[in-house]
């Protein structure tokens, strides 16, 4: 492993990160009989043979430990009509009874609530976690695909969602 000198200039980092435009996804997990779910825009596929994908979880957000220990998560791919409710699920604290009332959602296979406004979904088994500095990356096995809707790409870009 080599040694990586650190920049200390976080807001330059920032800054340029944030030139690669992503696409925006709602994370999903459910524990016991409770539903976690978390805004993410670090998904992408990884390999084709397995199929397998990965995104990158906070350490400190709740989501991270739920997640983990579900061992089972689903994907929500946003379409340009659901800023809001990224909006709604980036934000840290909010109560999570009741949280999915807001959208309509239905259950995948494992169980976790996938959107029906979705432009497409993937339900995941994880199968490997690394770490990733204050992240996590989960690197999840494919159990299930979708594609409920139809719509443009929700993406973000410098700090901002934008669309197609």
């Amino acid at each position: 492993m080599h040694s990586i000198e650190r920049p200390s200039d976080t807001e330059t980092y920032r800054k340029v990160v944030g030139r690669f435009a992503t696409g925006v996804v709602i994370v999903t997990t459910r524990l016991g009989d409770v539903d976690h779910a978390m805004t993410v825009n670090s998904f992408t596929s990884v390999s084709l043979d397995p199929l397998l994908v990965l995104f990158c979880a906070e350490k400190v957000a709740r989501f991270h430990d739920a997640v983990i220990e579900a061992g089972v998560w689903g994907v929500s791919v946003l379409p340009a009509s659901m800023e809001d409710a990224s909006r709604f699920f980036a934000h840290r604290g909010r109560p999570l009874n009741g949280q999915l009332q807001r959208r309509p959602h239905h259950r995948g296979e494992s169980g976790v609530a996938l959107f029906d406004e979705a432009i497409a979904t993937v339900e995941c088994l994880t199968t490997a976690v690394h770490d990733g500095g204050d992240h996590s990356i989960v690197v999840g096995g494919v159990t299930g695909l979708g594609t409920p809707s139809d719509g443009a790409p929700l993406l973000y870009h410098e700090g901002q969602y934008k669309t197609l």
